[in-house]
């Protein structure tokens, strides 16, 4: 079973977080939440989350992916963070995958993880980098290689029905897909 871990920072998008927790369970994909204290989260829309373990209890682990949920200052908390960057780091440099939407690829790029790539972000969030080596497409998904990237919170979906696809196969998505009574 494939196993992804969403580290949750106070001031996340609950909305992109819900969703990607939410979609990838559906398709039996192990979903860890990890906050980065003690505690409930607070999300940037007043909306309370409890994560399943601290981050501190899950660091050593590894992961086939590594996803982040946006919003601010949640993903300032991520970029930040010495444990969040080493993690993407290490998982990176193994060949795992990572991920981030909204304003969170400001954390993958804090890492290195997004030099010399495609990625998208909520608008402005890339270009407020300066980070002349990525390749900022626009696109509601960007997958590159290894890292997956998505706009916002009118992407969430997308972008976690594009992630089971690649962990668990179209078959697995579709059906998904399908019981979400998408049009």
């Amino acid at each position: 079973m494939a196993k992804v871990l969403v580290p949750l920072a106070e001031g996340c998008e609950e909305l992109e977080a819900v969703t990607l927790i939410d979609l990838l369970r559906r398709a039996e994909i192990e979903v860890i939440t990890a906050a980065l204290k003690p505690g409930p989260v607070h999300c940037s829309r007043g909306v309370v989350l409890v994560a399943d373990t601290l981050l501190d209890d899950v660091t050593d682990e590894n992961f086939d992916m590594v996803l982040l949920p946006g919003g601010l200052p949640g993903a300032d908390h991520l970029a930040e963070d010495t444990r969040v960057q080493a993690l993407l780091q290490r998982h990176h440099q193994q060949g795992q995958l990572v991920g981030a939407i909204c304003a969170a690829p400001k954390a993958l790029a804090s890492a290195g993880v997004l030099q010399g790539h495609k990625a998208t972000a909520y608008p402005g969030v890339l270009d407020a980098l300066g980070e002349q080596s990525i390749h900022n497409t626009g696109e509601p998904v960007t997958w590159d290689d290894r890292v997956a990237t998505s706009r916002g919170p009118g992407t969430a979906m997308d972008f976690a029905l594009s992630i089971i696809e690649k962990l668990r196969g179209k078959a697995v998505r579709d059906q998904v897909e399908a019981d979400l009574v998408r049009p």
